[in-house]
């Protein structure tokens, strides 16, 4: 991988200098290659990871499957792209295995997924069946430790 997406993965605040320093390279360098990465489509922006349970008890989130018929001529990329148009959708994904399109999304509460998935999701037509899985705790996410809880040296967690 790349040194400097891999640096920013881990720190995506992290300085050019530093980047430079830990890249051997100067930092014109790496602001020239950061300024060619995100022109190109390969760095799409800097986001935080956080401890949403912290930041809003109320807020939850939902894995939904989404079985679907492909359209001639598109596959699945149309369907994909009117599910991703929805604001609720945080990321749609193309899978393998026993459904087509993985959807994950945020809501204020269950019944506002719930009524996302009948009244919008499931009426678009081409849709065959979903099936919500929502998320009840997160551990780890990105290579962060969520909860605030310590892991020991086997890998444990310990309040």
């Amino acid at each position: 991988m790349e040194t400097i997406i891999g640096l920013l993965k881990e720190n995506a605040r992290m300085s050019n200098k530093d980047i430079a320093a830990a890249a051997g390279m100067t930092e014109a360098q790496v602001a020239e290659k950061i300024a060619e990465y995100e022109k190109k489509g390969i760095i799409k922006g800097y986001t935080i990871i956080d401890n949403e349970d912290m930041l809003d008890k109320n807020l939850v989130t939902a894995f939904i499957e989404v079985k679907v018929t492909p359209k001639a001529d598109f596959g699945f990329d149309e369907l994909a792209r009117t599910i991703m148009m929805f604001d609720e959708v945080d990321t749609v994904t193309l899978m393998s295995g026993s459904f087509d399109l993985a959807v994950t999304l945020s809501g204020t509460n269950y019944k506002e997924i719930a009524l996302f998935v009948a009244q919008r999701l499931s009426t678009i037509e081409g849709v065959l069946s979903t099936s919500t899985h929502f998320v009840l705790k997160r551990y780890k996410e990105k290579g962060f430790f969520i909860d605030n809880d310590t892991v020991d040296d086997r890998g444990l967690i310990s309040p």
